[in-house]
């Protein structure tokens, strides 16, 4: 049962598929909706005109977690199952989101360039903060936003607030983090708010103008969720102004971003091009576990982590 693979995956979990693959180098890839019993999508879309023309589909696998880019209703409509790979890349993304505000809070990126450019003397480079014992604000209490409050309480000592509406205060509360009963709430109380919601109705444009200006004075944003849910045009504008007083983004609504961006010119601003989970080490665990829910499947097992 023909398999494809529309986005590069690490070569153990291709090899695993076995020989009845068709993968993202192969000029038939463009085909998948006439031929393939199972997809493997990380970044190209799944639209819901491939779904409803791809009358052998069996089984939809998402490389990762978020699910924006599959049409979810069309294969509920076909009862197409569609899986992803829950926590497999959350310690890659962890590091990253401390890593963005380190950089944030020390200024790494603008030093750097300044030393390359020959330029430090004549740049004025503010003082950076230390980030131990700051508070931190998690959006999205998952097990990637988990992972990011155990690695601040561990490496910096900081309390840890959190915010997401699918979850008890109880179960936030065991979790090691203190609830916050509105995302209000917790922006005000977030010194450096990492974002780790899906990308919905709900959440698109959920961070905008008025959100932002609840952060705390010095605040720092990072967001390496989905492009969408922090409102652009509002987070320029706000980083301008200095509050927050810095930000960084691993993804973006337009990716990769154009050189144009307003948030390019920011110096208070980081970016890095979706790469929270793309370490060796990430990128092998969340390939094996796709390639081994769409074997399971097609061998007529149910889905370990259906989304639908």
């Amino acid at each position: 049962m023909p398999v494809f693979v529309l986005d590069p995956i690490s070569p153990r979990a291709l090899a695993r598929l076995g020989g009845d693959v068709v993968d993202w180098r192969a000029a038939e890839i463009r085909d998948w909706p006439d031929a393939a019993d199972a997809i493997i999508t990380r970044t190209s879309p799944v639209a819901a005109a491939d779904i409803a023309r791809a009358r052998r589909l069996k089984i939809i696998g998402k490389h990762g977690v978020g699910v924006d880019n599959i049409a979810l209703e069309a294969a509920r409509a076909r009862g197409i199952p569609v899986v992803n790979t829950p926590g497999a890349n959350a310690e890659a993304v962890a590091e990253l989101v401390l890593a963005l505000a380190v950089a944030s809070a020390r200024h790494i990126v603008a030093c750097d360039a300044a030393l390359r450019a020959g330029t430090l003397a004549a740049t004025a480079i503010p003082g950076g903060h230390e980030l131990a014992g700051r508070r931190l604000g998690v959006a999205g209490f998952g097990q990637v936003g988990r992972r990011v409050a155990e690695l601040f309480a561990r490496a910096l000592r900081s309390p840890v607030v959190a915010y997401d509406p699918a979850l008890s205060a109880a179960a936030i509360g065991a979790a090691g983090a203190t609830p916050a009963a509105t995302l209000e709430e917790l922006l005000a109380q977030s010194e450096v708010l990492s974002l780790h919601l899906p990308l919905t109705p709900a959440t698109r444009g959920l961070i905008g103008a008025r959100e932002l200006a609840l952060m705390p004075e010095g605040g720092i944003l990072v967001n390496t969720a989905r492009g969408g849910i922090v409102d652009e045009t509002a987070l320029a504008a706000a980083l301008a102004r200095g509050r927050p007083a810095a930000a960084a983004s691993d993804v973006f609504v337009q990716e990769p971003p154009p050189a144009s961006h307003p948030l390019l010119r920011l110096p208070n601003f980081i970016a890095t091009p979706h790469l929270g989970g793309a370490t060796e080490e990430a990128l092998d665990r969340v390939g094996l576990m796709v390639v081994d829910q769409v074997l399971e499947v097609l061998a007529g097992k149910p889905p370990r982590h259906p989304v639908v």
